[in-house]
């Protein structure tokens, strides 16, 4: 059986690439939204998990809408191998401000941890913004941030997301907008812009929901070859494993030569991937 076989598939109409009219691909993304909702409910799906690798995707895309170079594995670099006192950069920034948007229940408080420099005032009024359904209200935050900020990308996604969240009833900001919108997206407006937002989640639930489904095959297997792993503190490692996109050794709850044998036991059986390449520096996720 594979990993798609344990998740609800997506209904091929809604990715069939019919004529995309405005009430149409509305209620595809509604479809597909409905879809997700159901993975999103599962238990074999690790949601943190799928949330922080979401978040990735998320910075990624906002990385590229800002020209500059960094990518997924550049992206790792900055967050999880900074020093004491050190300042991630502006790639590194825009990730952590992703993750933390995912940590928390969706709240003004949640959104000011992740968007320290934007006024809790600013913050309060852009997510009050909009109404009606999920994406066209994320459409109208979205639409309302860039108008008065327009180099605000990060924030507008980050609003945008939330109040699609919010609209639908979930606890957590899922990050799907960023990845499915072209950088042109981002200057559209009114009907343009919903249209685009709607496009782009039909897309982003489809590799999210892809990703749910490796991610639980991925979790399961964790959790079948943790009962072979002897080192204190290992059980609390897995935990943190699925909990998180990467981890270096040094973040386990164990002593370091400990740490990097454990990281090397469950790559050997197939738990975790060694994610960098590197022989040193390594970071390690499921």
């Amino acid at each position: 059986m594979s990993d798609l076989d344990t998740i609800p598939r997506m209904p091929a109409w809604v990715t069939s690439g019919r004529v995309e009219t405005l009430e149409t691909v509305a209620f595809l993304s509604g479809a597909a939204l409905s879809h997700l909702h159901v993975v999103l409910s599962r238990e074999d799906v690790p949601q943190t998990l799928l949330r922080d690798r979401l978040a990735l995707r998320a910075a990624e895309a906002c990385i590229a809408f800002s020209g500059r170079p960094e990518r997924a594995g550049e992206l790792r670099d900055a967050v999880h191998l900074l020093r004491p006192d050190d300042l991630p950069g502006p790639a590194g920034e825009t990730y952590l401000a992703w993750q933390r948007a995912v940590e928390k229940p969706v709240s003004v408080k949640a959104l000011g941890r992740a968007l320290p420099n934007v006024e809790p005032g600013q913050i309060a009024t852009w997510f009050d913004t909009g109404q009606g359904g999920p994406v066209g209200r994320a459409a109208m935050v979205l639409e309302a941030v860039l108008r008065e900020a327009p180099r605000a990308e990060v924030p507008a996604l980050i609003f945008a997301d939330a109040a699609l969240a919010q609209t639908f009833g979930w606890d957590h900001v899922v990050p799907l907008l960023a990845a499915g919108l072209k950088r042109a997206d981002l200057r559209k407006q009114g009907d343009d812009l919903r249209l685009a937002c709607y496009r782009a989640v039909v897309s982003s639930v489809v590799e999210a929901v892809r990703l749910a489904a490796d991610l639980a095959r991925r979790a399961a297997h964790l959790k079948a070859v943790a009962p072979k792993l002897r080192a204190k503190g290992a059980g609390e490692a897995v935990e943190m494993f699925l909990t998180r996109d990467a981890m270096a050794p040094s973040a386990l709850p164990l002593p370091d030569r400990a740490a990097r044998r454990l990281c090397d036991r469950l790559v050997d059986l197939g738990a975790v991937r060694e994610l960098t390449g590197r022989d040193t520096f390594r970071l390690y996720g499921v």
